[in-house]
């Protein structure tokens, strides 16, 4: 049986110039999955499904390779993206309070903000041990954090970048 798609002709051209690309490569799937993220800011289950027939290859098999790396997403990200540091140094001195503390502002780890403005994700390290407890917000990286200026660094940072 056919899969019916809700993909857009856009959506469905784009695809298909990025499968003409890396057409007779051999181990692309890897380089198409991160074009189509390039393109669309994460790997909609739609455009994995077209994938799948278009390469003939078994969706479990896209699937596998798109959760197995984290660089790829299944869920749009927000407008700005928060990486929290959960590395030793963070985590020490106090990445869970601001985890806690983002939760109650209504972040969820690997989702978007119900206003689509931030997404959350929960890293390994940022490189900013002696800044700890860090985050950064895109490629801004911000430190020495409490759950208290933790709020008024989000509050201002809407304010900057609305």
């Amino acid at each position: 049986m056919a899969v019916k798609l809700k993909i857009s002709e856009y959506a469905k051209n784009e695809i298909e110039k990025i499968l003409e690309k890396f057409s007779g490569v051999q181990g692309s799937l890897i380089m198409i999955l991160h074009a189509v993220q390039e393109k669309f800011g994460f790997l909609p289950k739609e455009v994995l499904e077209l994938i799948s027939e278009e390469l003939k290859v078994p969706l479990s098999e896209i699937y596998g390779i798109a959760t197995f790396y984290s660089y790829f997403r299944l869920e749009p990200q927000g407008k700005h993206v928060i990486r929290l540091c959960m590395g030793t140094a963070c985590y020490v001195k106090g990445a869970a309070d601001l985890l806690t503390a983002l939760e109650q502002m209504g972040l969820k780890e690997g989702k978007v903000s119900e206003d689509g403005y931030f997404s959350l994700d929960l890293v390994r390290c940022i490189g900013a041990c002696s800044m700890a407890p860090a985050l950064m917000i895109d490629e801004e990286v911000y430190g020495k954090l409490t759950p208290n200026n933790l709020k008024k660094l989000l509050e201002d940072f809407r304010k900057e970048n609305p």
